[in-house]
């Protein structure tokens, strides 16, 4: 599998699945809603659904209910941990910017 002690490769196994990058990024925009993330992403229910787990798993992502609505409000949230992911994202963007 490689080695696991390197932090690049533990960094890709917590964001690096297709889909990751760019829900992060929708929720460095702030609090959204399951359905405007996979509306703004173009992406299925099923792998959405999958990747917020796994986000929600590492620690990355926040999942609140709100209860008092029929169905259930549900919105997702950064952690601390999922925003300090800031720099990573801010370097990709100017690395595309530089060499796209």
């Amino acid at each position: 599998m490689g080695d696991a002690a390197c932090p690049i490769e533990r960094t890709l196994q917590v964001i690096g699945k297709k889909w990751m990058v760019l829900i992060i990024r929708e929720l460095f925009r702030g609090k959204r809603r399951f359905a405007e993330i996979g509306r703004n992403l173009q992406i299925t229910d099923k792998v959405l659904s999958e990747r917020l787990k796994e986000l929600e798993e590492h620690g990355i992502v926040e999942r609140t209910v709100y209860p008092d609505a029929s169905p259930p409000r549900v919105e997702y949230t950064l952690t601390e941990k999922g925003r300090s992911l800031n720099i990573v994202l801010e370097s990709m963007m100017e690395w595309g910017s530089k060499y796209a």
